[in-house]
């Protein structure tokens, strides 16, 4: 089964990994969904795409440069086009910026870094309320938190869950809002490498987005469908107010290890 669409044509030529590589049953078999409690993803690695960035900001042009090192293509749109042609400048020879109308039919997955603000307006802009979208991964980056008092600025629900209702048969995963693109690419030791936590309905949406992360040498633990996303959209807030009383987040929560958990579950029984 490729990846990105459910049946993508595949434009970027060159493959650095076997697509056998990239299929349903890396997910426990028979499930509809992703559980409601932790799992990690083990690396998966993924055939050469195309990647389209919805935005032209920080997030976008270094999460750009890290998936062009790692082989990839990218397009690249937003509002303007001169923002997208100088994001794609900063991204380097394998991006390349393209019109909003152009920018569904040129990709296989799509990453949405843009504001709060400016979300529902981005995804019409590239058609998704027509279906441009429909079948494809789309990873929602928002950061839908007021930076001022760290409160979630939707009142219900969360923002991956209004691009799902926007861009209609997307298959929306939420990611990386948490990690500021200064985080990327992580090239130390795997045992350390950054954790992205990550919610979706669909288990092949939520390999790609497992196999772009570990192109970045992060992993990936989903949580849960994505109605769970407003409770990863609220750390968001947490990890700012943290950072505000003068602290280092990662200081902040319990250092749990699971394997240490499971152990004791076991000697229990």
């Amino acid at each position: 089964m490729p990846c990105g669409r459910d049946s993508p044509t595949r434009r970027s030529g060159r493959s650095r990994r076997s697509s056998s590589q990239c299929r349903s049953d890396l997910l426990p078999g028979g499930r509809s969904r992703p559980p409601s409690v932790l799992q990690v993803i083990p690396q998966i690695k993924e055939i050469t795409v195309n990647v389209g960035i919805l935005g032209t900001g920080n997030l976008a042009t270094t999460l750009g440069r890290a998936w062009a090192a790692a082989g990839h293509t990218l397009v690249v749109t937003g509002r303007s086009s001169e923002n997208a042609s100088r994001a794609a400048g900063q991204i380097g020879d394998a991006a390349e910026a393209v019109g909003p109308t152009d920018f569904a039919a040129r990709v296989d997955v799509v990453v949405v870094a843009v504001a709060w603000e400016g979300l529902e307006e981005a995804l019409s802009l590239v058609g998704g309320a027509d279906g441009s979208l429909s079948g494809m991964t789309v990873i929602d980056c928002t950061n839908a938190v007021d930076y001022a008092t760290g409160q979630l600025k939707p009142t219900s629900g969360s923002a991956a869950e209004l691009v799902a209702r926007i861009a209609r048969g997307a298959h929306v995963v939420k990611a990386f809002h948490l990690f500021a693109g200064a985080s990327w690419p992580y090239t130390g030791p795997q045992d350390s490498a950054p954790v992205v936590a990550i919610c979706g309905d669909q288990p092949e949406a939520l390999e790609h987005t497992g196999a772009l992360t570990a192109d970045l040498g992060g992993r990936t633990a989903v949580i849960g469908g994505l109605t769970s996303a407003r409770q990863l959209e609220e750390a968001a807030g947490f990890v700012m107010r943290v950072v505000g009383a003068g602290s280092n987040p990662r200081f902040a929560v319990p250092d749990v290890d699971p394997a240490s958990l499971n152990a004791g579950s076991a000697t229990a029984n």
